[in-house]
């Protein structure tokens, strides 16, 4: 669905590529994990998927249109939900009969189901500047899993929300995936996305350390105490002791801890690339 082909992209003051040939390929019916250092490009990346700035080389496609042609029909089938927001001086019912024209989706029916969801009540005639940040950021995200778009990028969405804020995102995350749709979310808040993610992918500047389905992180790593005999890709100490990231034994399957599986993919890329792209 989302196509990004031999990109390269620079920013003049800084000297050097911070993309340099790098291809990836997004499809319907996932949820993604983009994780990075800070500094690795990942917001740079969002706003090259999302048409918001143009590459040196290379290009991102939906559907085979370039995004950065900025087509409507484009447009009205990503949104990105940025780092921070700011809402406009607007009761709900205005913002929606301004903006929701611009996606063809768009359901009434399903912004009051999220915003249900997120405990933000059902009255369009709240003023959102008087709303806490918290309770904007609930709110646009509500708008924009609502717009229905095919594809939904999010830039650290639970920034901003409380504990019981970020169960009901997850929630709202599983109410609003369907087969056509794909999301992405960066993060570095890994714990709060943990359960939701179908795909991991995490980047250092042009290269991609690992893109695979959580499904295969399972069978190819375990994460567990450390046992005798193992010979460990990353090593993590803890109250407990030590825990590993391994090879996974046949038949041997845990939970994939998302921390620590960027860690060892950090700290030993080569391991990693040898178990996934063998």
């Amino acid at each position: 669905m989302l196509s990004i082909s031999n990109l390269n992209f620079s920013y003049k003051k800084r000297g050097g590529d911070l993309f340099h040939d790098l291809s990836l390929e997004l499809n319907a019916g996932n949820v993604y994990g983009l994780l990075g250092k800070n500094g690795a490009g990942k917001s740079t990346l969002i706003n090259l998927m999302t048409g918001l700035l143009t590459p040196k080389s290379g290009e991102v496609t939906l559907d085979g249109v370039n995004v950065r042609d900025r087509l409507p029909k484009t447009l009205s089938d990503i949104f990105l939900i940025p780092e921070e927001i700011e809402l406009p001086h607007l009761t709900l019912k205005r913002y929606v009969s301004i903006n929701a024209p611009f996606y063809p989706n768009f359901s009434e029916d399903d912004l009051k189901r999220y915003l249900d969801i997120f405990e933000m009540g059902d009255d369009m005639d709240v003023k959102l500047h008087s709303l806490s940040m918290g309770q904007k950021k609930k709110v646009f995200l509500a708008f924009a899993f609502a717009t229905n778009t095919r594809v939904l990028i999010m830039d650290e969405p639970t920034n901003g929300l409380d504990i019981p804020s970020k169960s009901q995102f997850r929630k709202v995350v599983a109410s609003g995936m369907t087969d056509d749709k794909m999301m992405l979310i960066s993060t570095h808040q890994v714990r709060d996305i943990s359960e939701i993610l179908d795909h991991v992918t995490i980047i250092d500047h042009s290269k991609v350390l690992l893109n695979a389905p959580i499904s295969s992180v399972m069978s190819r790593l375990a994460f567990r105490p450390m046992q005798a005999g193992d010979q460990p890709i990353f090593v993590q100490q803890s109250v407990m002791g030590s825990l590993v990231v391994v090879p996974a034994q046949p038949d041997e399957e845990t939970v994939v801890d998302l921390e620590m599986l960027f860690n060892a993919t950090l700290q030993n890329p080569d391991a990693i690339n040898q178990l996934f792209n063998a």
